[in-house]
């Protein structure tokens, strides 16, 4: 449908939690109000938009690799003093993370927090002679935002995807994990994400904050008439197919309404505290949902949550401080109300973003587009207080080095990282190919951050 879910639920319903849905909601029974916990178990990730600059978020510390950072950095060096240190166990390798995250270091201090470095989008393991000399296969629009978005949440680095990984893995687990409600694995709280698309089940969209029934359904005489009108007119048919596809949308969105509103109204309010911000409402939305899973009738949950302005290309210092102030109390409340609910155990928040960011500063203060970045990995399944992967040696020209200002080539790929995550959330072994399609070029297909 050219006229998207979520500009007709607008026009025609704004007050409507906007969930785009098609697939699986068709699909209601009655909820399974006895779904086991112990079985559950849930994937967040939190994307952030524009390029995440991992060089600053995590900086060795000990004096040779500090000082080839700091050489380059410049004025976007941060000051060894300010950093907070961390200890990786293999290795007993010294970091320092961003001054602007220590409730992130002290879940990482808990063990339950990892990093795992230098991750990107490859085709197959990649040298920096292969990438010069163009003799290996290397993901079509590198550096490009829009080309490594989209790829990084479709795990397809060169050709157009229709699918996202989170929703062909929502696809292969619907038939042992689908709920009896109808409401799906996967669900976003940032819009519209490619990332949770399937073939056959797609996800739900909820804006946080927004009411879970139509505006004006408060009971009433006049309420009631004009809702069963509604009804009347989206089950009336007009011979256009555009016309009853929408309808079928907008009745279907309006039934799960109905079923996440009767959940979520017979729980109780969580007593953790979440930051007023973009973030913090969304993963706010996220805990609620998982906190009603039982009424859902849901053991496996799959959300996308982001957040934006990662792209500074200038004022990188102030502007990417308080975006990690951001993520780090939003990513802090959300695990602390993992184990208000009980399943810190059974949920597993990560982060990606579509690249990072050049070492060797741009002329406004800022960073440019690069490609590997450094990601983490939050939840008591994580085994943590540890770095995964390989660290880029911080060299302008070195071995790692794509473009000579310190544009990292990745040393783990987005299929190895999203097939670890998927594995434990339990996807079987036989499906992984399908859903991460170059897999099958790295010699170790999961990482170990996960137990």
């Amino acid at each position: 449908m050219a006229y998207s879910r979520r500009n007709f639920l607008r026009s025609s319903c704004k007050s409507v939690a906007a969930l785009g849905l098609t697939g699986a909601f068709g699909r209601f029974g009655a909820m399974n109000l006895m779904a086991q916990s112990s079985d559950y178990r849930a994937l967040v990730c939190i994307f952030l938009l524009g390029g995440n600059d991992g060089n600053n978020l995590i900086v060795p510390l000990d004096s040779t690799r500090f000082q080839q950072y700091s050489s380059v950095r410049g004025q976007l060096a941060l000051n060894q003093a300010s950093l907070l240190p961390v200890t990786a166990l293999t290795g007993s390798a010294p970091y320092g993370l961003h001054p602007a995250i220590p409730e992130l270091q002290s879940i990482f201090n808990q063990k339950k927090l990892a990093f795992v470095a230098n991750v990107g989008m490859l085709v197959q393991p990649t040298t920096q002679a292969q990438y010069q000399q163009q003799t290996a296969k290397i993901p079509t629009d590198l550096f490009n935002h829009g080309g490594q978005q989209s790829q990084w949440q479709t795990s397809t680095p060169n050709s157009t995807a229709q699918t996202g990984w989170g929703g062909r893995a929502a696809d292969q687990m619907y038939i042992a994990y689908g709920s009896s409600s109808g409401f799906p694995i996967a669900c976003s709280v940032a819009g519209n994400s490619i990332m949770l698309t399937g073939q056959s089940e797609q996800a739900a969209s909820i804006f946080p904050g927004s009411p879970l029934t139509t505006s004006g359904s408060d009971g009433s005489a006049a309420a009631v008439a004009r809702d069963t009108a509604l009804q009347q007119l989206l089950m009336f048919n007009s011979g256009l197919s555009v016309v009853q596809a929408a309808s079928a949308e907008m009745t279907s969105a309006l039934q799960v309404d109905s079923v996440l509103a009767a959940a979520v109204a017979s729980s109780s309010p969580l007593s953790t505290v979440f930051p007023a911000t973009t973030l913090g409402q969304q993963l706010q939305q996220v805990a609620q949902i998982i906190q009603v899973r039982s009424q859902l009738g849901m053991r496996r949950q799959i959300f996308f949550c982001s957040l934006n302005g990662f792209d500074t290309h200038s004022n990188q210092l102030y502007d990417h401080q308080g975006l990690l102030v951001s993520l780090s109390q939003g990513m802090s409340a959300f695990y602390k109300a993992t184990q208000e609910l009980g399943v810190s155990q059974q949920v597993t928040t990560f982060t990606e973003s579509e690249f990072g960011r050049t070492l060797q500063p741009s002329s406004n203060l800022g960073t440019d587009h690069a490609w590997g970045s450094h990601q983490m990995v939050m939840g008591d399944g994580v085994v943590g207080g540890d770095m995964y992967g390989t660290f880029p040696q911080l060299i302008l020209n070195g071995p790692d080095d794509a473009t000579g200002r310190g544009a990292w080539i990745p040393t783990t790929s987005v299929d190895q990282f999203g097939a670890t995550l998927a594995t434990w959330f339990g996807l079987p072994s036989l499906s992984l190919n399908s859903v991460f399609p170059n897999l099958l070029n790295f010699l170790t297909p999961k990482l170990g951050f996960l137990g």
